[in-house]
C-alpha cells in the first residue's frame, strides 16, 4: 500500500454534512493518512465554513490526528496537488432549492430537488460550475480522483465523465442506506449483506440481495405484506413507502425512495401540496434544522459529530464517501455502488450513459459488474429518464435554450408542451443570474 500522505479538498466545505466526512476520515486514520484537509466555499458561505473549520480542528484534536485543516475561498489553491477532491455544493443555496420545490407545484407538477423540473433546474445551475472545477483539476491536480456527491449526482457525473478528462465517480447514500436497512430488517450483521443495484442515480432497482451469498430478495419483497412494527420502519426507510404487494410482485425488485415520484405520482403530488400548505417547502424545514446545527457547531465544547445531524438527511454519507476513497487508496478490490459510465454494463442503455451499479473498486478506479439487459418492465422508464438526463447535460454544456426545452419535455413528469415551457421559463427567470445563459 502507498504510504504517501494525502491531501483532500472539499468543495462545499461549509455544508452541514462536512462533520460526517471528518468523522469518516478520523476513524480510518490508522491506514488512511490524510495530512491536509482543505474546506472550500464561496463568500456567501464564509461564516459557515469558518464554523466547520473550527469544529473539524476540535474533532481532529480529540482523536489525536495530525491533520492540517484549513478553510479557504481560493478554490485553485485548494485543488492544487490534491489527491482527492470531494464535491458537495449547492449552487444558489437552500433558497434556490425552495424555488425548485415550489414553482413546479403551481402547475400541478411534483417539485423535488433531484427529480422532475426542480432537479432539472438544479442540474442546469450546477453543470457549468462543476465543469469549471474540472478544468482546474485538469490543470492543477491531473492525477486526483473527483468524488461527486453534488446532486443530481448522476447527471452531474455524466457531465464530468463525458465532457472532461477528470477521473471521477459519482456517489449517493441511498445504496448504502438500503443495505443497512436490509440488514436491520433481516436482523443480521451488515457485513453479511450484499445488494445488487441496476439503473440510474435515484432510479436504481435492487435486483438481488444476499446474506452470506444466499438470495433473500423474495423474502424481502414478501415482508412488505403487512410488516410488523419492528420491520416496517426499516422497509419504509429503504424505499420511503410501503408498496402494495401487487406492485412489488409485478416488479420483482425493490425500488429506491425516489421511485414513488414515478409509480405513485398523483399520490405524491397531493402529499407535497399538503405539506407545502402546512409546513412550507422541505428547503425551509432544512434551513431551520441547519440553523440549529450550526448553533451547536459553534460551541467550543463540541468535538464530535452531533446526533442531530441525522435529521438533516444524508445518513451514512461519510461511510459511503470515505470508504470509497479508502478503497481506491488502498487498492482494496471492494464492491461499492457508484455512478460511472455504462460501457456495456447494461446492454439496453447508451454506451456513454452514466449509470448507478455495483463495481469493484481499486487503485485504477471502478470495474463495473456486468448486468446485461434490463427487464422490459423497467427498461422503458429508465431509458426515458436517461434521455432527459443526457439532454439536460447537452443543454447546459451548449448553453442552448432549445435543447433545454427539449430536455424539459423529455422529463417523465411533463406531458404537456405549454406546462413544460412555462415551468422552464419561470425557473430560468427565478434562478437569475445562474440560468441567464438560457435567456434568449
Amino acid at each position: 500500500m502507498k504510504k504517501n500522505p494525502l491531501k483532500i479538498a472539499v468543495i462545499g466545505g461549509g455544508s452541514s454534512y462536512t462533520p460526517e466526512l471528518i468523522e469518516g476520515i478520523l476513524v480510518r486514520q490508522d491506514h488512511l493518512p490524510v495530512r491536509e484537509l482543505v474546506l472550500v466555499d464561496v463568500p456567501m458561505g464564509a461564516e459557515k465554513v469558518s464554523i466547520i473549520e473550527s469544529l473539524a480542528r476540535r474533532m481532529a484534536a480529540k482523536a489525536g490526528a495530525d491533520i492540517h485543516i484549513h478553510a479557504t475561498m481560493d478554490r485553485p489553491s485548494a485543488i492544487r496537488g490534491a489527491d482527492f477532491v470531494i464535491t458537495q455544493f449547492r449552487v444558489g443555496g437552500l433558497d434556490a432549492r425552495a424555488k425548485d420545490e415550489s414553482i413546479p407545484l403551481k402547475y400541478d407538477i411534483i417539485g423535488q430537488e433531484t427529480t422532475g423540473p426542480g432537479g432539472y433546474a438544479k442540474a442546469l445551475r450546477t453543470i457549468p460550475v462543476i465543469l469549471d472545477i474540472c478544468r482546474e483539476i485538469e490543470e492543477l491536480a491531473p492525477d486526483a480522483w473527483l468524488i461527486n456527491f453534488t446532486n443530481p449526482s448522476g447527471i452531474v457525473t455524466e457531465a464530468i465523465l463525458n465532457h472532461t478528462r477528470v477521473k471521477a465517480l459519482g456517489l449517493c447514500n441511498v445504496p448504502i442506506g438500503a443495505k443497512k436497512d436490509i440488514a436491520k430488517a433481516l436482523k443480521v450483521d451488515f457485513s453479511r449483506v450484499q445488494a445488487s443495484f441496476m439503473g440510474l442515480n435515484h432510479m436504481g432497482y435492487i435486483y438481488s440481495a444476499t446474506v452470506d451469498g444466499v438470495e433473500v430478495l423474495p423474502q424481502l419483497i414478501e415482508m412488505f405484506d403487512d410488516p410488523p412494527a419492528g420491520v416496517r420502519e426499516h422497509l419504509e426507510s429503504m424505499t420511503d413507502i410501503i408498496w402494495p404487494m401487487p406492485f412489488l410482485r409485478s416488479l420483482g425488485m425493490l425500488t429506491s425512495p425516489y421511485h414513488r415520484y414515478y409509480y405513485r405520482n398523483r399520490m405524491m403530488l397531493e402529499e407535497e401540496k399538503a405539506h407545502m400548505a402546512e409546513k412550507g417547502s422541505r428547503a425551509m424545514q432544512v434551513k431551520a434544522i441547519e440553523k440549529e446545527l450550526f448553533e451547536k457547531y459553534k460551541s467550543p465544547h463540541l468535538c464530535e459529530k452531533p446526533k442531530e445531524l441525522e435529521q438533516r438527511g444524508g445518513a451514512y454519507y461519510s461511510e459511503a464517501a470515505i470508504s470509497l476513497i479508502d478503497a481506491i487508496y488502498g487498492d482494496k478490490g471492494e464492491i461499492h455502488t457508484v455512478n460511472l459510465q455504462n460501457r456495456g454494463t447494461i446492454s439496453n442503455l447508451p454506451y456513454n450513459a452514466v449509470i448507478e451499479a455495483n463495481a469493484i473498486i481499486g487503485a485504477g478506479g471502478a470495474t463495473p459488474l456486468v448486468i446485461g439487459e434490463m427487464p422490459t418492465r423497467v427498461a422503458g422508464l429508465v431509458n426515458e429518464v436517461k434521455a432527459y438526463e443526457q439532454l439536460a447535460v447537452k443543454a447546459a454544456v451548449e448553453q442552448d435554450y432549445d435543447i433545454a426545452l427539449s430536455a424539459m419535455l423529455a422529463n417523465p413528469f411533463i406531458n404537456d408542451y405549454e406546462v413544460g415551457k412555462t415551468i422552464l421559463d419561470e425557473l430560468v427567470e427565478a434562478h437569475s443570474p445562474y440560468l441567464d445563459y438560457l435567456k434568449r
